[in-house]
């Protein structure tokens, strides 16, 4: 009986005997714990479940926004409001939290560590996908990789080079480098060099070129065209021509410049020399 009386008044939860928990007044205050507790998590899952709609929305609202940036982010607001739910439900029970928040940072710490080049491909691309250096559809040179962005994802960059081969390259490369973005602008200036021979006519050469050239529909003729005489080679005299065009038709209107000039020089007789060499024989000098 003794021993029962000890334990009956031995301090058992919050300071508490066994004896004053089971007074009226305290499980009054644990069902009032429960209900508050019950009201908390209706909140927390109602408040966290509105807010990843909401942020869900604002990326589905404007085509310029990525959804798989603004699914994640949703994802992250969503838990946050759940773990500070939980947080406010201990806290409702008399459970000091503060160690939990510690044990629960140097976890995440841990993890971070363990996670560094994951969490860094992450980092780059949400920059990636707010401040939109590129973006799906645009042909792309990025640390020495050339191709089409068909995919940009929060961990990785998707690209397809000219052959249409897979090339999937990790975000902190790509964020973390120079980025050469060739559909950024509507327009770019193609350039070619052709050259004549040191005996060609070089005013009919000049106007050869910028008729077969300008009379392309794709050639723009503003900003104006540059065709000038630009160096005097070993075996030629080599024509600097700068022409606009729509960054769409860039590359084939370069080759397709460099078929017609050579067989516009050709149909007005100027001849387009190319290195020749001589070979003296010992005995016959």
């Amino acid at each position: 009986m003794d021993q029962l009386a000890s334990y009956w008044s031995t301090p058992f939860y919050n300071g508490k005997s066994m004896a004053d928990l089971l007074t009226l007044e305290f499980l009054a205050s644990i069902v009032g714990n429960v209900l508050a507790a019950i009201v908390i998590l209706i909140i927390g899952f109602t408040l966290s479940g509105w807010a990843q709609r909401s942020v869900q929305r604002i990326g589905t609202a404007r085509d310029g926004l990525d959804d798989t940036l603004f699914g994640f982010l949703s994802n992250i607001v969503r838990y946050v409001i759940l773990a500070f739910t939980f947080l406010f439900v201990l806290n409702t029970f008399g459970v000091q939290t503060t160690s939990i928040v510690a044990a629960v940072g140097a976890i995440g710490l841990a993890i971070g560590l363990a996670l560094q080049g994951t969490l860094s491909n992450v980092a780059a691309g949400i920059m990636l996908i707010f401040f939109r250096p590129l973006r799906t559809g645009d042909f792309v040179e990025v640390n020495g990789v050339m191709g089409t962005v068909k995919s940009i994802t929060i961990n990785y960059t998707e690209l397809a080079n000219l052959g249409n081969v897979q090339i999937i390259v990790p975000n902190s490369e790509v964020w973390g480098n120079t980025i050469t973005n060739y559909s950024s602008y509507d327009s770019r200036r193609a350039e070619w060099t052709f050259g004549v021979s040191y005996g060609a006519n070089l005013a009919e050469a000049e106007r050869v070129i910028r008729e077969t050239i300008m009379a392309d529909e794709r050639s723009r003729s503003e900003p104006e065209p540059f065709i000038q005489v630009n160096g005097l080679g070993d075996f030629s005299v080599d024509f600097l021509v700068r022409v606009w065009c729509a960054s769409s038709d860039y590359f084939q209107y370069q080759a397709d410049m460099k078929r017609k000039v050579k067989e516009a020089l050709d149909a007005a007789g100027i001849e387009i020399p190319f290195p020749t060499r001589t070979l003296v024989r010992a005995d016959e000098v």
